[in-house]
């Protein structure tokens, strides 16, 4: 697979998956650039080890932790990315309150549930992350349900 062939496929997913950590569009864009960045610099190294997607997810979940350790000033319950009718990237508004809703969890919850939603295998997340698939799958269920509270406290 090349170089655009990767960044064609895991450009979105990993954008998201940034998203859902900082919950800000602007620096889910930097660290999504600076995610591939590295994969660039770093593929001729990449040892096939994992798969190709296991080894992205873990490359820009690190940047995203690096990115939260120095920022300390980051208020998780701000809603700092704000909609506008003038940006070419609307999103939707239940959407935009799933990403505030995540940006609010704890960091390695934000990644496992970031990582769910994109369809990422439960084993593959469990590489990632470097827990237990079964530790995996409690935590899954657990995001899940904090979120759908969330989510009827939204709808009413």
């Amino acid at each position: 697979m090349t170089f655009e062939e990767i960044y064609n496929h895991y450009w979105a997913k990993i954008f998201r998956l940034c998203m859902g950590y900082v919950n800000e569009h602007a620096l889910a864009q930097d660290l999504t650039q600076e995610t591939f960045i590295i994969v660039w610099q770093q593929l001729p190294k990449f040892r096939n080890e994992s798969s190709i997607g296991t080894w992205i997810y873990r490359i820009a979940s690190n940047r995203c932790l690096r990115q939260l350790e120095t920022n300390k000033r980051f208020q998780k319950s701000e809603l700092p990315y704000q909609l506008k009718a003038d940006n070419p990237i609307s999103i939707e508004p239940q959407i935009h309150f799933l990403y505030a809703c995540i940006s609010e969890l704890p960091e390695t919850d934000r990644i496992i549930i970031s990582l769910e939603l994109e369809d990422v295998k439960q084993a593959e997340i469990a590489k990632i992350i470097g827990l237990s698939e079964g530790n995996i799958r409690v935590r899954i269920h657990r995001i899940k349900a904090i979120l759908t509270e969330k989510f009827k406290v939204y709808e009413r």
